[in-house]
């Protein structure tokens, strides 16, 4: 069989191939066991295989590069405009094998094993985080509830609590007691987790080049460096910084007809991670920026006294966004002030 390009539509154990010719024509048809997979493509010759960014999608296609092949994820956005009929795995299959085809088609860098064990402590740092506020929440309705009103901040849980266990004359019950002691020992473990997770994450953020490069960004601290350097990879993927931030969703989102440009918020499309430490980031540098106000006059300070400090932070993270592509596609380190050539030049 002479197949050129190939589309896999994966799954947890049954995979779909469809495999086309130089013509066009298809040429396989096949339904895979997950265990059949890897000795399958070890037999075929090297062509373009084409699959969805959906769970599992970077391991396989570390394997089936392994084997000699070219593979190139997509978006599942991307693809579903492909499918002709309704959907089935072999539907998918061919919709994939015809959209990695298409020349100006979209994909996404496919990550090695170190950036996703990397992006693992970032996913696993955010779940405890968000378990802890949950925890902080609940602990403070359950209080309210009695009477005592927790001061705002999560540090106060820390302080505060342990002074409310130890009163007597608030009114808690035994029960009560004993609860809030067990709540503020589940709220202790999760604060633990979160700090464990952060220390792994800051010693990798040290020793990659890359990482410490973007620190020195502004807005960017050692979560967001190392999580941008994990979740890129390579930056030379990304034509310009533009279509970086675009990846990012921090570009405005487009509704224009007739020649009549429309633009409306931010599309908010890529990763919501990457994209929530940017502008928290640029959050923090408004905030700096508002504690010093003898600082000299800038670009920012401009943008934060005309508009919106929430669009101003956008802005800011979505200038960002394009300074980490300039640095990781060109190796520089960062400069303040740094004009371009061609800006000088006009």
């Amino acid at each position: 069989m002479n197949i050129t390009t190939v589309g896999l539509d994966l799954a947890k154990l049954v995979f779909q191939v469809h495999g086309i010719d130089a013509r066009g024509k298809v040429a396989l048809r096949k339904r895979l066991k997950r265990s059949q997979v890897v000795a399958f493509f070890a037999r075929l010759t090297p062509c373009l295989i084409g699959m969805e960014a959906c769970g599992g999608a970077h391991f396989w296609a570390r394997k089936l590069m392994q084997c000699g092949h070219t593979v190139k994820l997509i978006a599942p956005q991307f693809v579903k405009p492909y499918v002709k009929t309704n959907k089935n795995d072999i539907a998918d299959a061919e919709a994939i094998c015809e959209a990695v085809g298409r020349p100006n088609m979209r994909f996404v860098p496919i990550k090695n094993a170190e950036q996703q064990a990397l992006l693992g402590l970032h996913r696993a740092r955010q779940g405890f985080v968000v378990e802890r506020t949950a925890q902080v929440n609940q602990i403070r309705g359950l209080l309210a509830e009695l009477g005592l009103v927790m001061p705002v901040g999560i540090r106060c849980i820390e302080r505060k609590l342990p002074e409310f266990l130890e009163d007597a004359e608030n009114g808690l019950s035994g029960v009560s007691r004993a609860l809030f002691a067990r709540l503020l020992a589940h709220f202790r473990a999760l604060d633990r987790q979160v700090e464990e997770l952060e220390r792994e994450i800051n010693a990798w953020h040290r020793e990659d080049t890359a990482s410490r490069r973007l620190q020195a960004i502004p807005g960017i601290g050692p979560l967001t460096a190392s999580a941008l350097v994990a979740s890129v990879g390579d930056a030379r993927a990304f034509h310009n910084g533009r279509q970086f931030a675009a990846w990012l969703g921090l570009v405005p989102r487009q509704n224009s007809s007739g020649g009549k440009t429309k633009l409306l918020g931010i599309s908010k499309r890529g990763d919501t991670y990457l994209r929530t430490l940017l502008i928290h980031g640029a959050r923090s540098v408004l905030f700096s920026l508002k504690r010093d106000p003898d600082r000299p006059d800038g670009w920012l300070a401009r943008v934060a006294n005309r508009r919106n400090p929430n669009i101003a932070a956008v802005a800011l993270a979505n200038k960002n966004a394009r300074t980490v592509w300039a640095l990781l596609a060109h190796g520089r380190d960062y400069q303040a002030g740094y004009r371009s050539a061609n800006a000088i030049a006009a």
